[in-house]
């Protein structure tokens, strides 16, 4: 799927497409805020020639004048309090930059002359009470960022982010598929798309998908995920975040063929922009784990128009496939540690595994010792809590330090606060583990002690 063959997706029909149409039909009597000494003659004169225009007449009277366009607009908010003008003024920039993308230059060039920044007269209407002039504002701040000359930078960039990501979080507003349409429109940036990782962003969207939000959200969501993984440097950052698993969950789901499309289109990404080797392994195993290429076998057997699907389908059964030849125990096991879904594979039941990989665990600064640990403290899941004990008792019995190791990380207290669990499960394999934990300390001492009698021993012989 090509990202030029997705405009029209950042822009969904919504309520404030009807809100929209609600406010072009009530006409501003712009002669009252004149006499009222509200506006000038000037900004009056040209706002009713300017709303009667036709396509084309528009289209001249913006490029000869501008910057009388924007000084117009901008003066009409700043001046009138009334929040159905308000509204009106909004609307109407937002269909003059709609109708020609090129035209926010008319906003980047007032703002050039006066010191300041195109989106600078907008952001403070994300803080006004009316939602649908916030979230006509937000429309505009996003076409101007992402399609002016002038990126959007620090401060303001983190304070519009700070706010999509509010919004997104609450789910409550009506407004929601707006916000999503705004993020949309940004992640087409490269550069917005590093900013809004670093901003955490990719937390805010798993979020909203794990919500069971409807299929339109899930849509927007999934679109902006595909966005982000276009850049083979962010698909090394997104390894950080459980992007495949909130995938696949939906995908299990999914009723509706263009969440599924999107779905596939996010995955093919993953796999085909990470050029590193281990990244394009670690998502493809992360799949597998999350029984993707169960779902894309199922998918395989329909019939779609969209040939898309069909070869975005064909790309992952290859690719998952290949990957499954390659996949050891072991690759299995980091694999379904780092999705964070444990479940009673015979990987953590196996003799073999635990002696022949134990020590393993420690690699990469005991990065899946840590995973695990961490299971034990956050997750509310009694599987895999009772899962995480037991590998901690078998790390622990089977690696010589792994004690030492356990407790530096908390996990020696962690096990035993589930000791007490509602869970039976839980329970048993929290006892379990202590167990081994004790244990291995009596059999550190007996070393210990051995070794102190022989040095005792060989100390003597030397004297004698």
């Amino acid at each position: 799927m090509d990202i030029r063959g997705a405009v029209d997706a950042a822009v969904p029909t919504n309520i404030i497409a009807a809100k929209a149409a609600e406010v072009r039909a009530n006409k501003v009597n712009w002669q009252s805020y004149l006499q009222g000494q509200m506006i000038s003659a000037e900004d009056c004169e040209f706002i009713k020639k300017f709303e009667v225009a036709h396509s084309e007449e528009k289209q001249t009277i913006l490029t000869n004048e501008g910057h009388q366009c924007a000084r117009t607009f901008l003066n009409l908010m700043a001046h009138i309090s009334k929040e159905q003008t308000v509204q009106y003024i909004l609307t109407l920039i937002d269909d003059t930059l709609q109708e020609n993308h090129q035209r926010v230059n008319i906003f980047f060039d007032y703002a050039k002359k006066t010191k300041s920044t195109a989106w600078s007269y907008f952001l403070p209407m994300l803080n006004r009470q009316d939602l649908f002039t916030v979230h006509m504002a937000a429309r505009i701040i996003a076409k101007l960022a992402a399609w002016g000359r002038d990126l959007m930078e620090g401060s303001d960039l983190n304070y519009y982010f700070n706010w999509i990501k509010t919004q997104l979080s609450s789910q409550s507003s009506q407004y929601v598929q707006c916000v999503a349409g705004c993020l949309h429109l940004m992640l087409r940036v490269n550069e917005y798309r590093f900013a809004w990782v670093e901003a955490d962003g990719v937390n805010c969207i798993t979020a909203v998908l794990s919500n069971k939000c409807g299929f339109q959200l899930q849509y927007q969501m999934v679109f902006c995920m595909w966005l982000l993984a276009f850049s083979s440097q962010l698909c090394e950052q997104l390894r950080r975040y459980n992007v495949v698993p909130a995938l696949s969950d939906i995908l299990q789901e999914s009723i509706k063929e263009k969440v599924t499309r999107i779905i596939l289109a996010a995955f093919r990404n993953l796999l085909e922009k990470s050029v590193e080797r281990e990244t394009h392994q670690e998502y493809a195993l992360a799949m597998i784990q999350c029984k993707v290429l169960k779902q894309l076998e199922n998918l395989d057997q329909q019939k779609y128009d969209d040939e898309d699907i069909t070869e975005d389908l064909k790309f992952l059964l290859e690719s998952l496939g290949e990957s499954v030849q390659d996949l050891s125990s072991f690759d299995e096991y980091s694999s379904e540690l780092k999705s964070g879904r444990l479940e009673w594979s015979p990987v953590h039941k196996s003799e073999k595994f635990w002696r022949e990989n134990a020590v393993r665990l420690n690699e990469k600064n005991y990065e899946l010792l840590k995973i695990l640990t961490r299971l034990l403290e956050v997750s509310d899941d009694p599987q895999v809590i009772a899962v995480a004990a037991h590998d901690v008792g078998e790390y622990v019995r089977h690696y010589p330090r792994g004690k030492r190791v356990i407790e530096q990380l908390g996990g020696k207290q962690l096990v035993m606060n589930h000791m007490h669990h509602e869970d039976q499960l839980v329970r048993y394999n929290a006892l379990l583990a202590v167990q081994k934990l004790m244990v291995h300390n009596w059999e550190y001492l007996g070393k210990q002690l051995q070794s102190s009698d022989q040095q005792q021993q060989q100390a003597v012989a030397v004297r004698t």
